[in-house]
């Protein structure tokens, strides 16, 4: 799925309305329709609403929803922010329809005294402003919006949280409604997608309201959503005559003293996401251990007992994963910067400490394979490249990474993104916070791996890696919860989340 910028959505709109073709007040009366129908699916009737509306197409949509909602048996009130200026012709129709239907549901707020007291269970709505907003806000507009946000009741946003920008980075002190969910139109919204603004956004559902596939399919964007359907068109059948020679070999590089869990949460995950054979290489303090809890995984042992200090042949595999729980030792650092000349032409995804050996080795990105995925989470980022501001700027610095290094790089998060060469942006959503604990990046990287292995190019593997990565998890978080489930949990879980894109 594309994720457009704000101008781009108004010329969709236009596209539409000129192609379909569609009025644009029909076009509003079908967004309406679908924001009441996701609406009474979240909140049920008679509850009372209130309505605040802004003066352009976003209040327009409010005016709709608020009548539908009154026909519906809500107790509907709207609020007008009356702040002069020009008032959009859908606008004015649907002021108009609301008038004939119920005039004395329509109230003016020209003053922050006319300010309504919203009860307690009280569902506001918050039409002000919509995507093509970009000013800041101040006088009663800031006034309302900090009464609405005082209010402490459920806020939900039409198409996006007034006062939150589209494509670009609030000013620091702006006002903005913090809803508790925003219904947006047809494609998510780039701001969607950093933590800064989770507080503003809540939780999030996209509604198709038919806007042309032909436009959208044509509009040019370098950003990207990842959903089921992608997901699904990357996904590779399998068919019954393959085999184990079919599926690839993988190998794992990682443990160490003390961190034998992070090379077997590794080597696990790689063969549940379908390696056709992994073999792990580990410190040979690991042997039996691994012996005895993997039977299915192949074992290799390094001459030194506590840590990785040598390279086997590597020229039998077909991906390598290299770095969980590996430590920095200075003879690990030399093994590494072997193993990544070896894997010269080999797909492989290099995580944890060997991104932390390479911060110390900047020298050692000039010998990253040409097929590589490297996996920071944000800290371990900020030390290959320094910190960000924000993380607006931290995303900007991960896109400028992976074309001047000419890899894949997944920045993990809340939304983690794969960031590819040719400098597109891949936004994933899914997973929860219940895979904030360790092991889960460690899961992430046998995961990729094991795709890299079946011949999954570095894009679609990074790309598919990370939905089924979050998908699991987020299977474990419904069976355990957030708090109590584990990496070991989410790889569990492993084999439901791909059933689930293949349906």
């Amino acid at each position: 799925m594309k994720i457009l910028s704000g101008p781009k959505i108004k010329e969709a709109d236009a596209f539409t309305i000129l192609h379909e073709p569609i009025s644009s007040i029909d076009l509003m009366e079908r967004a309406s329709s679908a924001f009441f129908s996701k609406f009474s699916e979240l909140y049920f009737a008679p509850c009372k609403v209130s309505v605040f509306c802004g003066p352009g197409n976003n209040g327009g949509d409010g005016l709709a929803i608020a009548r539908m909602l009154h026909l519906a048996k809500y107790d509907v009130s709207v609020y007008f922010l009356d702040i002069g200026g020009n008032f959009s012709d859908d606008f004015l129709i649907n002021q108009q329809r609301m008038k004939e239907l119920a005039p004395d549901r329509i109230l003016y707020l020209n003053d922050i005294t006319q300010f309504p007291i919203v009860a307690k269970g009280e569902i506001i709505i918050d039409s002000l402003f919509g995507t093509g907003f970009s000013r800041t806000i101040d006088g009663l507009v800031a006034q309302v919006i900090n009464g609405i946000n005082d209010s402490e009741n459920f806020i939900v946003s039409v198409d996006i949280p007034s006062g939150l920008f589209t494509d670009v980075q609030n000013e620091n002190e702006s006002r903005i409604i913090k809803a508790t969910h925003t219904i947006t139109f047809q494609l998510p919204k780039l701001s969607f997608f950093f933590c800064s603004n989770s507080s503003y956004t809540g939780e999030w559902h996209v509604l198709d309201i038919g806007l042309n596939k032909e436009y959208i399919d044509k509009a040019e964007t370098r950003n990207f959503y990842i959903d089921q359907k992608l997901a699904q068109s990357i996904l590779k059948p399998r068919q019954r005559c393959d085999h184990k020679g079919t599926y690839g070999h993988a190998l794992t590089w990682a443990g160490s003293y003390g961190k034998i869990g992070a090379a077997q949460l590794c080597a696990r995950a790689c063969l549940n996401a379908g390696a056709g054979l992994t073999t792990a290489y580990i410190p040979s303090i690991g042997y039996s251990i691994f012996q005895t809890a993997l039977p299915e995984i192949m074992v290799l042992t390094d001459a030194n007992k506590d840590v990785l200090t040598q390279v086997p042949d590597v020229s039998k595999y077909n991906a390598i994963g290299i770095g969980p729980g590996i430590d920095k030792d200075v003879k690990t650092a030399q093994a590494l910067s072997e193993l990544l000349a070896r894997a010269k032409d080999i797909p492989v995804v290099i995580d944890a400490d060997a991104l932390n050996i390479i911060s110390e080795n900047k020298n050692l990105l000039k010998s990253l394979p040409k097929h590589s995925i490297l996996t920071p989470h944000p800290k371990e980022f900020e030390r290959l490249t320094g910190p960000a501001k924000t993380d607006w700027e931290r995303q900007e610095m991960a896109s400028k990474f992976a074309q001047e290094c000419n890899c894949v790089l997944v920045l993990k998060g809340a939304y983690t993104t794969v960031n590819l060469p040719n400098g597109k942006t891949y936004f994933n959503a899914t997973g929860n916070p219940g895979m904030a604990k360790g092991g889960s990046g460690d899961a992430l990287t046998g995961i990729i791996t094991g795709l890299l292995a079946q011949k999954y190019s570095t894009e679609e593997a990074a790309i598919l890696g990370v939905y089924i990565h979050g998908l699991a998890g987020d299977f474990a978080a419904k069976k355990k919860s957030s708090w109590s489930m584990t990496a070991s949990d989410l790889i569990e879980n492993l084999g439901e989340a791909f059933q689930t894109i293949d349906q």
